[in-house]
């Protein structure tokens, strides 16, 4: 009976902490950062390299995306791309599962995306694929 208990209980948290901005997009997206026409250029990404010249990872919603680009005798590039609020969602979470879903959407960062509409280097590819773009450093 204590098993049962048990799982009953686990089966409606997953049901019920739920809510259509983690459920849709979850609190990381996928994004991949392209340097335009220096493919050795090195990517860092909030302080951390993550490759030369094109760079995959997951990165969480609720933060900034703070690309570098460093590149031997090539100035270093800093390119900073900012969240938006993910609107349709926020709704769908306040019809749906109420004060909670809206709070679980904020909590976990679900509740943001990468700008990609006022944003011209942000190209987005799917709710949870989003492409960015850094232009060139200027090499001396």
């Amino acid at each position: 009976m204590k098993k049962i208990s048990i799982v009953a209980l686990l089966l409606s948290m997953t049901i019920l902490l739920n809510s259509c901005g983690v459920m849709f997009g979850g609190s990381k997206y996928n994004g991949t950062i392209t340097v335009k026409d220096h493919p050795n250029a090195e990517i860092y990404v909030n302080g951390k390299k993550l490759g030369n010249g094109t760079a995959t990872s997951l990165f969480p919603r609720n933060k900034v995306l703070a690309v570098e680009v460093r590149e031997s005798g090539c100035e270093t590039k800093t390119q900073t791309f900012n969240n938006v609020f993910r609107t349709g969602n926020f709704i769908l979470s306040a019809f749906s599962w109420g004060l909670l879903g809206i709070l679980v959407d904020i909590a976990t960062g679900a509740s943001f995306k990468p700008d990609h509409k006022s944003n011209p280097s942000v190209k987005k590819e799917s709710t949870k694929d989003f492409t960015f773009t850094v232009d060139a450093p200027v090499c001396k």
